[in-house]
Parts: structure tokens; C-alpha cells; sequence
């Protein structure tokens, strides 16, 4: 891109790819010329704007549910005019293919020559842009563009943070109280924030750690690993030796959170 019109044609195309439904946009996007051309050399040289970062979500990863959540981006740049136009995108894309896309103007600090520019976008998992293939780290980029009163303009990609599906897990150890060297059974269910479907669904073929804290309880350590199954159910018996607190704890796979459940005390007898 060698002017301010080329810049708008962009913004244009990128808005445009914004509006169609998502079965419009499978193998619909820009070209990989045009996204490494965005600002040539030479349109660089020719302007003293510089966008020096752009921050996700406060770069804390995105965590969905089954609802929308509204999420702020914000870039800092680095320019002596005022800004007239600038534009904040999330963008997830495999190649040429554009899988999700949100775009906004943002709202700007006035003074200095270091400005701040924010806005807000929304991912929605009831809509068809956001499914489960899209949970993780991968692909998932922001762009920014941006132009000043004096004509300075600029426009680059930058990292952005994973998006990834809500786990949560549930958890009961019985009976209570217990006698000791008798038998206690802890049982529980993990599921997660299914986006192809909008529902919480039952989350099988995960390792979660039964984990135990003596009381007084400062720290938890794992006491068995089991596998949870299609329904999600979990089920552990140990044999009851102190008083403390049970929990299920679920690491956290690439495409989604960690969860625990809620610490149970067992008073033991």
C-alpha cells in the first residue's frame, strides 16, 4: 500500500469480510499478497506514524462460555497529529482463509504524541463465526490500522492471545463424617463450554487428578489420576486416614481452561 486510498480500500475489504455469514467466508479472504503488502516499504519511509503495540483482553487469554463476552483491545501509537481514523481488528485465519473476524473503530487519547486508542469487540459462541476448532492459541492475530490529520498513516499485525473454551468440574466425597481406614468415595463431573452446540457438554477422555489437603490445608497434592468417560462422571474411592479437603482438578489442555471443583471437607473419625 502506497497511499491513504489504498489504506481505505482495505479497511473497505476488511468490513466487507465482516458482514458475510460464515459460510461465506470458508476460503473467502485476503490474499497472502495483500496481507504482507498492507504497508509497503516505501509507504512506511514516507510517514512518521508507527503503531508500536497492540494489547488483547489486557493480554490475559479470552475465556468463553456459552454467552458473548466483550473483549477491549488496545493499541498504543506513536504520532505528532492528531488521529483521525483508527480501526482495531481480532482476527483468526488459517492460511487465506479468514475463520473469524471483528472489527472496530476506537476511541483515542488527545494529547501527545504517544496515543492510546481503545475499543471493544464482541465473540459470541452462539454465533456461527466462533466453534470449537477455533479454541487455542493458534491463528489468532489483531490488526490495527490508523491515520492522522497530517496524512501519517500506518497499519501492521500483531500477536494476540489464545481463546479458550470455560471447563468446569463438579465434586462430593461421602459419607461425611467418616470413620477412619473406612472407605470414602469422592465423585464428581467435568464438563465444558461447547460452542457447536451453545450448551455445557460432558467433557470424556480428560485426566483429572483427585488431589487431598490435610488439615490444616496449605497445599494439595494428587492422590489418584482417573480418565473421565463420555458422560463426563467421575468416581474415585481411597480409604479415610485424615481430616481435609477432596477436589478434582482438571490441567488445562491447549484449547481450554483449568478448572477445580470446590474443596470438600471430610471429618474423619
Amino acid at each position: 500500500m502506497s497511499s491513504w486510498g489504498d489504506f481505505l480500500r482495505l479497511r473497505a475489504l476488511s468490513r466487507a469480510r465482516h458482514r458475510v455469514t460464515a459460510a461465506a467466508v470458508v476460503g473467502a479472504a485476503l490474499t497472502a499478497s495483500a496481507v504482507t503488502t498492507a504497508v509497503a516499504p516505501d509507504a512506511r519511509a514516507a510517514t512518521t506514524m508507527r503503531i508500536t503495540k497492540v494489547v488483547v483482553n489486557g493480554g490475559k487469554d479470552i475465556v468463553l462460555a456459552t454467552a458473548a463476552k466483550r473483549v477491549t483491545v488496545t493499541a498504543t501509537i506513536s504520532e505528532d497529529s492528531a488521529l483521525e481514523q483508527v480501526w482495531l481488528d481480532l482476527e483468526n485465519r488459517t492460511g487465506d482463509r479468514l475463520n473469524f473476524h471483528a472489527s472496530r473503530q476506537a476511541t483515542c487519547s488527545a494529547a501527545g504524541t504517544v496515543k492510546t486508542c481503545t475499543t471493544t469487540l464482541t465473540l459470541d459462541p452462539r454465533s456461527d463465526m466462533v466453534h470449537n476448532s477455533l479454541a487455542g492459541p493458534a491463528n489468532w492475530t489483531a490488526y490495527a490500522q490508523a491515520k492522522a490529520r497530517d496524512g501519517d498513516f500506518d497499519s501492521d499485525y500483531f500477536p494476540s492471545v489464545a481463546v479458550r473454551r470455560l471447563v468446569a468440574v463438579s465434586g462430593d466425597a461421602g459419607p461425611e463424617p467418616v470413620r477412619k481406614g473406612a472407605a470414602l468415595t469422592v465423585t464428581g463431573r467435568l464438563t465444558a463450554a461447547n460452542w457447536n452446540t451453545h450448551s455445557w457438554t460432558a467433557l470424556a477422555g480428560r485426566p483429572v487428578q483427585l488431589q487431598f489437603c490435610k488439615s490444616p490445608c496449605t497445599s494439595y497434592s494428587t492422590v489418584r489420576t482417573v480418565t473421565s468417560p463420555s458422560t463426563g462422571a467421575l468416581r474415585a474411592t481411597v480409604t479415610a486416614s485424615a481430616d481435609g479437603y477432596w477436589r478434582w482438578y482438571h490441567p488445562a489442555p491447549v484449547w481450554a481452561t483449568a478448572a477445580s471443583s470446590p474443596a470438600d471437607h471430610v471429618d474423619v473419625r
